[in-house]
């Protein structure tokens, strides 16, 4: 077949980047159609804080005036001066079942990130770890919870064929937060509580000024709680309040807990309603008919996820983790949701892979893969 690889070079481009999503995944009953808005807010170079340290190219694959794939280039400088490991990023892949297309693209992307000094090419994430990441490899029989990926089955093949290896792997969990509270761990949180004078207190979302209080209370701790992690890079204040900002869109305060240790900032747990079950209902990616769909929808969900927890490395040894666990669990059966994805988690975070499986009765049911390959 012939075809071009084209850079998006202007706000049309951009968007015919975004809808060229829907010529993948029309047939697919698993997919849910993103909102082009949040879409555009992603890849906005002038507004997203993420690009004041980071620079993006993307291009598609036209054959006969369609697109048939497409792919991001990344070059992210806070981690190249975080981890100096020469790595540039790739996102955002889309490709038709063909081999030759899905080289043209990885090599694009390749020469684009090689231009920019680096020495290898780690993906897909879109357009980072913060957002979403890895490519799926197993778990193809269920939706995507929000904010992860999704993808066909055989866009691993096409990727390995590339010349692609396997970086590592981020697991998913489902937990049933109506079965793991067991009477040993109510008992044990209680005492850990006591023990160690836990205080737990949500999330005040309507009030503006203690809402940036506590924006600076979850940053503060993430940053320092997550700093050991594989690929982390420390997220900018700009970057954390716009992040911050999105989610409040969409979060319920009752399900953001921050915990203290005799009055210290300590850790914290944030659980998310499952926004995916709305908005797979809405398969223009339109803003009206979406909000419509969260408005009526979203409600009735009885699935959420667990995107993240962090606490301080002074406090991961007193079982304030088992604290956070009770209490979000408690928090999540008064609003009838039971069914939890937690996600994701780097397949050598011993600690966290445990505790998913030991204290939350976990079952890995999906995996997610990062690619690497030299430049």
């Amino acid at each position: 077949m012939s075809f071009s690889i084209q850079p998006i070079q202007n706000a049309k481009d951009t968007l015919r980047f975004i809808k060229s999503q829907w010529n993948f995944y029309q047939n697919d009953p698993n997919w849910v159609p993103p909102l082009i808005m949040d879409r555009k807010k992603l890849l906005d170079t002038k507004n997203n804080p993420l690009y004041t340290h980071t620079d993006i190219q993307c291009f598609i694959a036209v054959e006969s005036n369609k697109i048939v794939g497409r792919i991001a280039a990344i070059y992210n400088r806070n981690h190249l001066k975080t981890h100096n490991d020469g790595v540039g990023f790739f996102g955002f892949f889309e490709c038709i079942d063909n081999q030759e297309i899905a080289n043209a693209l990885i090599d694009t992307a390749k020469q684009w990130v090689k231009a920019k000094g680096c020495t290898s090419l780690r993906g897909p994430v879109n357009p980072t770890l913060n957002d979403e990441t890895g490519l799926l490899v197993e778990g193809f029989d269920s939706s995507p919870i929000m904010l992860m990926c999704y993808n066909p089955p055989y866009y691993e093949r096409l990727l390995l064929k590339c010349g692609l290896e396997k970086a590592k792997d981020l697991y998913a969990y489902y937990i049933n937060f109506d079965t793991y509270m067991t009477e040993k761990m109510i008992r044990v949180q209680a005492m850990i509580r006591e023990r160690n004078d836990i205080t737990i207190r949500k999330m005040d979302l309507k009030n503006k000024t203690q809402f940036k209080k506590d924006v600076e209370f979850l940053r503060d701790i993430y940053n320092q709680a997550w700093q050991p992690n594989w690929g982390f890079v420390r997220m900018t204040d700009a970057e954390f309040d716009y992040l911050a900002n999105d989610l409040k869109q969409i979060a319920n305060g009752n399900l953001i807990l921050l915990a203290e240790v005799k009055g210290k900032p300590a850790g914290f747990v944030v659980a998310l309603p499952n926004v995916n079950d709305a908005l797979k209902h809405n398969k223009s990616g339109g803003l009206l008919t979406g909000v419509w769909h969260l408005l009526t929808k979203l409600k009735k969900t009885n699935w959420g996820r667990l995107p993240i927890m962090g606490v301080l490395p002074e406090f991961q040894k007193t079982g304030l983790d088992a604290v956070l666990y009770h209490d979000i669990g408690v928090e999540a059966k008064k609003l009838n949701i039971f069914h939890w994805e937690a996600s994701w988690i780097l397949e050598d975070n011993v600690m966290m892979n445990r505790a998913m499986t030991v204290s939350m009765n976990g079952k890995r049911y999906k995996t997610y893969r990062l690619y690497e390959m030299g430049v």
